[in-house]
């Protein structure tokens, strides 16, 4: 088993990115003070924390969407008939609320 970095929501991971651009905004613009190494350095660290997690955001994602593209597939093939029927019946009732919408 692979060792995994703290995983955090996709909206978690966003303020995370959200905060670290903020504060490298903030540690740029800042014309009095310059940037210390330490400062630049914490900067950079965070930034690569927040990489990995999000490398593995995706990652574990793309597995779920192949797991699930996987088993569309098998259950297809498996029973044929029945999902030609349901696509049509989901294509028929997409065009009369599509027609019955274009029509007004």
């Amino acid at each position: 088993m692979k060792n995994r970095i703290d995983i955090m929501t996709p909206n978690e991971l966003l303020d995370e990115l959200r905060s670290l651009v903020a504060e490298a905004e903030k540690l740029m613009s800042d014309q009095v003070a310059t940037p210390t190494v330490e400062a630049v350095s914490a900067l950079r660290d965070r930034f690569k924390v927040t990489q990995a997690r999000l490398a593995e955001l995706y990652a574990d994602t793309k597995d779920r969407v192949i797991a699930g593209a996987r088993y569309t597939d098998e259950s297809i093939r498996a029973h044929p008939y029945p999902s030609l029927a349901i696509a049509l019946g989901v294509g028929a009732l997409a065009g009369v609320l599509i027609g019955r919408r274009c029509g007004r």
